[in-house]
């Protein structure tokens, strides 16, 4: 046989070669109870589900339980139950049984104690989730009319917020102000803080501040501080209902010749929530604020807000009303304040789960 009739079948022969040991070279593999083998990448192992992606089906989900083979092509991270870590290449010996080398370490466990995975080089996605991060929010909204009424808003807020799953901090501002035919119909200023330390599952204690004027309804300065318990009723990636029950401290300094300042201890009554669509998001909070030197005299506030994204996850568009009652009003104005608004909201930062 001639150098010229060996060369091609070389040729064949590698690209048979090639074309066999491509999917074990470049993939994962996960076989099943039942027989069903599926090839891709394992980008993950968490709370008893294998995450995969895969060129035929895109993103799949698999119970861990189910589960009698893992196998990587490459050195991953992984975790076991009791809490030891390892980097090498996975295979299964045999059924539901897992073993691990790498140049310098081998070890042998089973596929329900591994209990994390990761790519080699990366951080555990449990130390991940465990780290606090900052998210920010700033919007901003213009709105004009012309016609039986003529009319031009403005408002402008920001929202700093740090979260992780045992305590949240946040930071807000805001300031709006409107005129109708002419006339100044809200002339508002809050700034505010708020830690919340969840020392349960459900369970957490609180404290706020906040403080700001009201010009319309003569409120120079008002400072509201507050503290107590809440409760979360509902808690999950996507919706969180919450309650609050507390004891408040409130100052209302009013406008010269509109009535005394009022410097009283108080109640704290609060409800929030909110749920996450697949392309939104709607808000809902109230608090109520009575007054133990004049239990008639409170403060209830409420706002719906309702987002939407425009532009990936960074801009979005709010629309809502915002309702503030103040039960003993001063210099005559109506005890209902009612503002809508539309906003267009631009947010960057780590964005929390809830």
């Amino acid at each position: 046989m001639t150098i010229a009739q060996i060369n091609p079948l070389l040729s064949r022969s590698a690209l048979v070669a090639a074309l066999f040991l491509a999917p074990r070279l470049l993939a994962d593999t996960v076989v099943t109870a039942n027989g069903a083998r599926i090839v891709g990448k394992i980008t993950g192992i968490h709370a008893g589900v294998i995450s995969m992606e895969t060129d035929y089906a895109g993103k799949l989900e698999v119970k861990q339980a189910l589960v009698t083979s893992i196998e990587t092509d490459r050195p991953v991270a992984v975790r076991l139950a009791d809490g030891s870590r390892v980097v090498g290449i996975m295979s299964s010996p045999g059924p539901r049984a897992v073993h691990i080398s790498s140049p310098t370490r081998t070890v042998d466990s089973t596929v329900a104690e591994v209990a994390g995975f990761w790519a080699a080089g990366q951080e555990d996605p449990e130390v991940v989730a465990l780290r606090r991060k900052w998210s920010y929010e700033a919007g901003a909204d213009v709105n004009g009319r012309k016609g039986t009424q003529s009319q031009l808003a403005t408002s402008y807020h920001f929202r700093a917020k740090l979260a992780g799953p045992a305590d949240t901090f946040e930071y807000y501002t805001a300031y709006t102000r409107q005129e109708t035919n002419g006339q100044v119909s809200a002339d508002q200023f809050k700034a505010g803080v708020d830690y919340t330390d969840n020392y349960s599952p459900k369970e957490n204690w609180y404290v706020r501040d906040e403080a700001g004027f009201d010009r319309v309804n003569f409120i120079t300065l008002y400072d509201l501080a507050a503290g107590g318990l809440g409760h979360d009723f509902i808690k999950t990636k996507d919706e969180v209902f919450t309650s609050r029950v507390g004891l408040s401290y409130r100052y209302d300094q009013y406008a010269a010749g509109k009535g005394p300042a009022l410097s009283s201890a108080g109640a704290d009554f609060g409800l929030a929530y909110s749920k996450k669509f697949k392309s939104s998001q709607l808000s809902d909070k109230i608090s109520f604020d009575p007054a133990f030197q004049d239990l008639g005299n409170y403060v209830f506030n409420h706002e719906f807000d309702f987002e939407i994204p425009v532009y990936k996850s960074l801009w979005k568009i709010g629309i809502g009303v915002s309702n503030t009652y103040y039960s003993r009003p001063v210099g005559g104005v109506d005890k209902l304040d009612t503002l809508f608004f539309s906003r267009l909201i631009l947010t960057w930062g780590a964005q929390p789960s809830s």
